[in-house]
């Protein structure tokens, strides 16, 4: 007997990991890897006032379905085990009907593969809008060999400084949009919040508890003056022989050096001999440059 549950952070974030990670295949045609909702769920730009719209659908005890949102209710994801397919289209009604519209319309973001979801979508009036393409590294069919630049040398993970890589964070993803630390308290024209609050909430999510993080497989790289130049995080998924790259960042004044290539060739050295058989990128060109071979495509439909 099919039944549902509404999802609670504090309970079943264990059972929604573990049902990933049971369906997940590389080509995530079963939906998303488990690290993607995982360090969205835990991260502070989560908008979590709707997490408990997010629902799983359970065969007895075996969860499989789920619906839900990375960062935004608008937009919606889907995790579908093989073999129950005849849930796609309740599946579809419900991500359509229980979560908040605002002035956004609601997001369907499939897998090019998750085929009966996306049937079950057009039969329902949605249309693809646009997709996105995710670049993914194949161990098995090449290697990240890139030097580190002179200068420059990786710091051990036990010794990795959380206010740095805040630091750094800041600077590869916000600084050239908002500038340098300066009234903390105030907040930004056009953004909403202050460079403080920003600022801790890139801290936290560094350093937040999330259950199956692996920082001790984080990459930075520091100058010669220890200034953090480059940032890798990494999730090893040795279930699924998945290295999940995430977030991959360099401060702008230490761009176009190679940084990253080396940062993704440092992870490549590490977690080759362990097993893994994919890593993950991004959109992206730099991705396919520097040796990514294949791409997946996140499909987002919309009403007609």
């Amino acid at each position: 007997m099919i039944t549902t549950k509404q999802f609670q952070i504090l309970t079943d974030a264990e059972l929604v990991w573990k049902f990933m990670t049971e369906v997940y295949n590389h080509e995530e045609t079963n939906g998303p890897a488990a690290p993607f909702f995982e360090y969205s769920v835990t991260s502070p730009w989560n908008d979590r006032d709707y997490v408990r719209l997010n629902r799983l659908w359970l065969d007895g005890d075996v969860p499989v379905g789920f619906v839900f949102y990375e960062s935004v209710p608008t937009e919606l994801n889907f995790v579908l085990r093989p073999g129950y397919e005849a849930l796609a289209g309740e599946m579809i009604e419900y991500a359509e009907s229980a979560y908040p519209k605002f002035e956004d319309p609601t997001e369907l973001v499939f897998g090019s593969g998750q085929t009966a979801l996306i049937k079950a979508a057009k039969e329902r009036g949605y249309e693809m809008a646009y997709e996105e393409p995710d670049r993914i590294f194949d161990f098995r069919k090449g290697k990240l060999d890139y030097p580190l630049p002179e200068g420059y040398h990786f710091v051990e993970p036990k010794n990795i400084d959380p206010l740095k890589v805040a630091k750094c964070l800041w600077d590869g993803f916000n600084k050239a949009e908002l500038g340098e630390f300066k009234d903390w308290d105030v907040p930004q024209k056009n953004f909403g919040r202050s460079p403080h609050e920003l600022y801790m909430n890139v801290l936290g999510a560094t350093i937040s508890p999330a259950p199956h993080a692996t920082y001790d497989y984080t990459t930075v790289i520091a100058d010669e003056h220890e200034n953090y130049a480059c940032f890798s995080g990494m999730w090893w998924v040795p279930e699924n022989h998945l290295a999940y790259m995430e977030p991959l960042c360099t401060a702008p004044e230490h761009q176009h050096k190679g940084l990253a290539a080396a940062a993704l060739s440092h992870h490549d050295k590490v977690l080759r001999p362990l097993g893994a058989e994919v890593m993950t990128g991004g959109g992206n060109e730099f991705y396919k440059k520097i040796g990514y071979q294949g791409v997946h495509y996140w499909q987002h439909f919309v009403k007609a």
